[in-house]
């Protein structure tokens, strides 16, 4: 007796994100080479990356996000956000994306802009990308190792990031880098440990206290940085036109 075959006729699988297929999207990949129009329009019809970027041509999809760079996203976020909401004509933005030249988009961890006609070197589109660099700019990396401080940290310097800030999660480390001349020079604490900044002035920070989840002391010491005169200047400044 003849047996009876049964044929089950499946779907074909779900292209993988960043896959391309027949009828589907391009693909977005790391290492990818592509132009900073194409980059944009490929990032674009790809909802599900949160983060991808541009680095000097090539793509850089985002890995999924752990606590240790979360966690301290959101702590030195804190600290911005409670400097920004003393500062008329500032404003922080969280993965941002960013338009540097035609081989760069990128999307800091957070940046700053000043929110200013005539002041400040971002422009913000209608559509609601910045072009041109922030005035200050944090990155939370896995270590030393990674491209925040290599490719990115020379790309921030070319494009003229005023201030450019990496914290370290697996140093537990923070360095600062401020723009002199064209160069990128590496700011120490001073005798009391606190990291000053210049481009936004009254801003002060401690890394042991950040390590040690210090956020209502670090959140004191802003207190006292936007109580200063200088910080006072820079709002008047910021505030004239």
């Amino acid at each position: 007796m003849a047996r009876e075959v049964v044929v089950v006729a499946q779907a074909p699988a779900k292209p993988a994100t960043g896959e391309s297929s027949p009828r589907g999207r391009p693909p977005l990949e790391s290492g990818d080479r592509l132009s900073r129009a194409e980059f944009h329009r490929r990032y674009s019809l790809y909802p599900e990356i949160k983060k991808a970027e541009l680095v000097e041509g090539v793509v850089i999809v985002g890995s999924p996000v752990y606590a240790q760079h979360s966690e301290y996203h959101a702590d030195f976020s804190t600290l911005l956000g409670f400097y920004r909401a003393h500062t008329p004509g500032l404003r922080v933005a969280d993965n941002q994306s960013v338009i540097l030249d035609d081989q760069n988009e990128i999307q800091p961890d957070l940046c700053v802009r000043f929110d200013v006609p005539g002041s400040g070197s971002v422009e913000r589109t209608e559509e609601g990308l910045y072009v041109g660099p922030p005035e200050f700019v944090v990155e939370v990396a896995a270590s030393s190792a990674a491209y925040d401080l290599h490719s990115k940290l020379e790309l921030y310097r070319r494009s003229g990031v005023g201030e450019y800030l990496v914290i370290l999660a697996y140093e537990r480390e923070v360095r600062l880098f401020r723009l002199a001349d064209g160069v990128y020079e590496l700011i120490r604490p001073d005798e009391d440990g606190v990291l000053r900044s210049q481009v936004l002035p009254g801003f002060r920070f401690r890394a042991d206290w950040f390590w040690e989840g210090r956020v209502a002391e670090l959140i004191e010491l802003v207190e006292e940085g936007i109580a200063s005169p200088e910080h006072g200047e820079f709002v008047g400044r910021l505030t004239a036109g």
